[in-house]
């Protein structure tokens, strides 16, 4: 099986951490659910064969249907290639305005997705960041030669969710892991909880994701360990996560925060890995 990485770098990502989790998922199992996708890192290293995939960025979703979908998937570089060969501060700004416009509402799904992976790879940091309209606000990074994708990884990305066709949803997350069975493998990567007396990013929607979701996560980790699903999740080692998921295996795992839009918030933190087998 050939290394898939992530077409975009999202908040949370699990590329550094990925030898744990892999190392920790069930040896086999039916259905796979991941619920809050974001970049996909478990996705492209495990490939299971019948993914079920999900997020409330409409952005995001919309690299994923591009992926699955062949005439879509060739409209989408070429207009990546487009935003490439006329990249400038100035056309950074153009392009991170359109969805202050009337016209991007009835822009073609694969020019909304061209725009997703070039904003994500010529805004400062990587980050995903909207305000409180739900308009993308992320600076410019200064880079005026940047790679929007890695051509060889993009087109095997593109033949590998082409080839399993995964179940694509925008709902919340208790929904989305509604059909998931005894014998299927679910791994929740949630906007993590916030670490006592730190700054912590969870903004990837204009919709936060506070003490209230993530107790509402716990009880869906636990009614989905009831029916004999296989359960996983990744969060911030707090007393609170602690607290809610006592009783199930966790693992204290060291990791590196490099998304932080200020230095001196990046840095090793505790993280957790979750499971119930």
């Amino acid at each position: 099986m050939e290394t898939l990485h992530p077409i975009v770098k999202w908040a949370g990502g699990k590329t550094q951490l990925l030898d744990k989790l892999t190392a920790k998922c069930p040896k086999k199992f039916n259905k796979y659910y991941e619920p809050f996708i974001g970049g996909g890192a478990l996705l492209f290293a495990i490939q299971p064969a019948h993914p079920v995939i999900n997020d409330t960025n409409k952005e995001l979703i919309a690299v994923y249907k591009c992926l699955r979908n062949q005439k879509w998937y060739e409209k989408m570089i070429a207009k990546i290639d487009e935003y490439q060969d006329n990249h400038s501060e100035e056309n950074y700004y153009k392009v991170r305005n359109l969805d202050r416009t009337q016209a991007y509402k009835t822009m073609k799904i694969y020019d909304k997705a061209a725009r997703t992976i070039y904003l994500n790879k010529t805004c400062f940091n990587g980050l995903y960041r909207v305000n409180s309209k739900g308009y993308f606000n992320v600076p410019f990074n200064g880079n005026l030669q940047p790679n929007c994708y890695d051509e060889y990884n993009i087109s095997k990305t593109h033949k590998y969710i082409k080839k399993r066709k995964p179940v694509i949803l925008m709902e919340d997350f208790e929904k989305a892991v509604s059909t998931a069975k005894k014998g299927d493998f679910v791994y929740f990567d949630p906007p993590y909880d916030t670490l006592e007396n730190k700054d912590s990013f969870t903004t990837y929607t204009k919709d936060n994701f506070g003490k209230a979701e993530q107790a509402r996560l716990a009880k869906v980790f636990k009614e989905l360990s009831d029916k004999g699903v296989y359960v996983m999740a990744s969060n911030h080692n707090t007393t609170y996560v602690n607290e809610l998921y006592q009783g199930f295996n966790i693992e204290v795992v060291e990791a590196r925060r490099s998304i932080n839009s200020k230095a001196d918030g990046r840095g090793n933190v505790e993280e957790v890995i979750i499971t119930n087998y």
